[in-house]
């Protein structure tokens, strides 16, 4: 059982790009990993890249649950309980 509410609010989306972070595009800038924001599509960096754009957008707009982006990996976290998610508990992406 995770202990997440936000979890129960998630529906699929879209990513907002394929090609690597959204932010990190447009400035020129470089990422290490890729995170999907669960509630509008957004690909912000991990906390490992130098402009940590995903941290950034959840300070931005409060939305709670990122899931990875890179190959293999099927987990999120939600920022607000601060607790890992299994790919399980997550639905689809689109």
């Amino acid at each position: 059982m995770v202990d997440c509410p936000h979890v129960e609010t998630l529906k699929p989306v879209h990513p907002s790009t394929t090609k690597g972070c959204e932010d990190c595009l447009k400035m020129g800038g470089r990422w290490v990993h890729l995170r999907l924001c669960r509630s509008c599509g957004h690909v912000g960096c991990c906390d490992s890249s130098p402009n940590r754009h995903a941290t950034k957008h959840f300070h931005e707009t409060k939305h709670p649950i990122v899931q990875s982006m890179e190959p293999g990996e099927d987990w999120g976290w939600c920022y607000v309980d601060e607790v890992d998610l299994e790919g399980d508990v997550l639905p689809p992406r689109i």
